[in-house]
């Protein structure tokens, strides 16, 4: 709850389509079901040519039809309605500073909590309200202004709530504990208590956090002047396909320009955006190093040894987990090396480059199917997720034909795709939909994001409700990989070899690659914590040492791609992307016994779903089933990706013979 000030943007769960790009995704998200009418489709988009208009990366955002964008009228009428509750925030947080110095009693602690969260989920709306907004086009003044009035307002929230965490802790475990006593209405706040102490040395004063609560817009300076730069400012030269024709680039249709079958168009779209990024690389080595600076220099003033022990005692995982996994991967990197040299050779690839790698085999055939508009994507979708029940599904079913999605890409829209939840309301999905397989799985990804918090808001206090960002990905990976197996289920041959694809895919861009991206953060930060400096220079180098690492020698690694680690947004929220990688191992373990109809396994899912932040991730998932204190689930992952690859390199051979 005292992490409010600080994490609140993490909401949005961002899937850049970068390093979701899991094959172009597994990141972003995928869900949806039952084909049934043509009335369903014509539901979620308002119309049935909605599908068919003119979207793309230059349409004016006026130009989107209403039925294809998220409804935030769900959050306030009009903008007169935010700014009344604004208002009511502005009103509230003086009685809530008020209170300092008095929680030496139980109903002081309940009274001062109880306005925490009152002013938490009035700030969530009024920040969600105007932060969606403004993501729907960058470029926008008004929409600026609004996103900057919501993060003053977020700063003051965290400076008027900074004494409460300092004073609780200068009370101690055992006199809190009396208060569960005499206080009843305490007891949703065990967990959140108990997390408390449990940080306890990690918690400075109250004038201390104050001082840090003040300098919260500070801190996010530098991811603002990436995101303002990369999806406001840049633009990309026009790439050529085989037959000379232009085709736009853009940060949101790059990664469906890497799967094109044609090779001329994938080489001239990496060189236009990698070319692009490596003219900005010193402003953005720049940027990244403050925001690394500003990691360390709060990792080091809350008393923790360095930014990894610091960023990982939020969720209250041990560093040992992030070092094994990074083990792991270098133990089983020989099946990706064997996968690069069975696609160099399925190819017929004199040379494999980078631009190669998200190429589809046999030339694309068998995708041809998944090119599907919007609505019959989202029907696939619902099909597939059919497994997890009646009520998951209806739920599913209500947000895809409610707005909660904007589907299309636009001019100033941000890139990627994420889900925020609003307490109270109900979650929020951004895309930038291209038809493709990769695009339906990104549907699949951010609805399971979507309805975690969905399930966790409606069945947790509001102290409680908010999962950790170790278990964010685990319910977007497991709806990916439902719905390629339900895809594999129906395949003929040729679908069969796309498929396979695509789950090696999925487990090389979201375990292997997210695993380098968390090698590379390791790199990053150490740096910084012994005091050097990052220059583009020597990120250029590292980044290039480490893809030549992981590839193994089928591939090229390009020189272009010495820029690709600073258009990387997560970078920039320190430690996240490893949560990918054993958030795939988990869903692994989930989808497996959900598919195999293990008793109880779909409700034990559920559970998991319905905790919510009601205690520690690894607790949550041991309850559920899933145990990741050890490496077995990264390295039994990554053992099925050596079978599938087997299993690819029969398939391709039959399909010689």
């Amino acid at each position: 709850m005292g992490k409010k000030s600080v994490n609140i943007d993490m909401k949005k769960k961002t899937a850049e389509v970068d390093s979701k790009k899991k094959s172009a995704a597994i990141d972003a998200k995928k869900k949806a079901a039952d084909a049934s009418t043509k009335k369903k489709s014509a539901d979620v988009s308002g119309k049935k040519k909605t599908a068919a208009a003119p979207i793309g990366p230059l349409t004016e955002r006026s130009k989107v039809p209403a039925a294809a964008t998220w409804d935030v009228s769900c959050i306030y009428a009009d903008e007169k309605a935010w700014r009344q509750d604004c208002a009511a925030l502005k009103e509230l947080l003086p009685r809530l500073a008020a209170l300092q110095g008095s929680l030496g009693e139980a109903e002081k602690v309940k009274e001062a909590l109880d306005l925490q969260c009152e002013a938490g989920r009035i700030l969530d709306k009024a920040y969600a309200y105007a932060g969606l907004q403004h993501d729907t086009d960058t470029t926008a003044a008004p929409l600026q202004k609004m996103k900057g009035e919501a993060e003053a307002l977020l700063a003051a929230f965290g400076e008027a709530a900074a004494f409460i965490e300092p004073e609780l802790l200068a009370l101690g475990a055992e006199k809190i504990e009396t208060f569960f006593a005499a206080e009843p209405g305490l007891a949703e706040y065990r967990h959140y208590l108990e997390n408390l102490l449990r940080l306890a040395n990690h918690v400075l004063s109250a004038q201390e956090e104050a001082l840090f609560a003040m300098g919260q817009l500070s801190r996010t300076a530098a991811a603002d002047a990436f995101r303002s730069l990369t999806n406001a400012d840049l633009t990309f030269p026009a790439a050529k396909d085989s037959k000379g024709n232009a085709v736009q680039v853009s940060n949101g249709n790059y990664s469906l320009l890497q799967t094109n079958g044609d090779r001329a168009l994938r080489r001239t779209a990496f060189r236009s955006l990698h070319e692009t990024y490596h003219k900005f690389r010193h402003t953005l080595a720049a940027t990244l190093n403050g925001s690394a600076r500003t990691a360390a220099y709060f990792a080091k003033a809350h008393r923790y040894p360095d930014t990894l022990t610091g960023c990982l005692a939020g969720d209250n995982i041990p560093t040992s987990l992030y070092d094994g996994l990074i083990a792991a991967c270098h133990e089983h990197l020989e099946p990706l090396h064997e996968y690069c040299k069975l696609k160099k050779k399925a190819l017929g690839c004199k040379t494999l480059h980078v631009y190669d790698l998200y190429a589809p085999l046999a030339g694309g055939k068998g995708g041809e199917g998944f090119a599907l508009s919007y609505e019959k994507a989202c029907a696939l979708v619902e099909e597939a997720l059919a497994p997890l029940g009646e009520e998951y599904c209806r739920i599913l079913h209500e947000g895809l034909t409610s707005r909660w999605l904007d589907v299309y890409e636009n001019r100033g829209k941000r890139s990627g795709a994420y889900s925020w939840s609003v307490y109270g309301v109900h979650p929020y999905v951004l895309l930038n939909y291209h038809p493709g397989y990769n695009s339906i799985s990104t549907i699949a990804h951010e609805m399971g994001h979507a309805l975690h918090s969905w399930f966790s808001t409606r069945s947790q206090s509001y102290i409680n409700s908010e999962y950790t960002i170790f278990c964010a990905e685990i319910a977007s990976t497991c709806n990916e990989i439902l719905l390629l197996e339900h895809c594999l289920k129906k395949a003929d041959a040729k679908q069969r070899l796309f498929l396979l694809n695509q789950y090696l895919e999925a487990v090389r861009t979201t375990v292997y690659r997210q695993t380098l991206f968390a090698e590379f953060e390791r790199h990053i930060h150490g740096s910084v914590n012994s005091g050097r400096s990052l220059t583009a220079q020597e990120l250029e180098d590292h980044w290039l040492e480490l893809n030549r690492v992981y590839y193994g020698p089928a591939l090229k690694v390009d020189e272009e791609l010495r820029s690709e680690w600073s258009r990387i947004p997560h970078f920039y929220t320190p430690f996240y992307v490893y949560k990918y990688a054993t958030g795939y191992a988990a869903a692994s373990a989930f989808a497996g016994a959900i598919l195999k109809k293990e008793e109880g396994a779909a409700e034990r899912y559920l559970g998991f779903l319905r905790a919510g932040g009601s205690d520690y991730s690894l607790a949550i998932l041991q309850k559920a089933g899933v145990d990741l204190t050890t490496a077995a689930p990264v390295t039994v992952t990554l053992q099925n990706f050596a079978a599938k690859t087997e299993e690819l390199a029969r398939l391709l051979g039959a399909k010689k013979g």
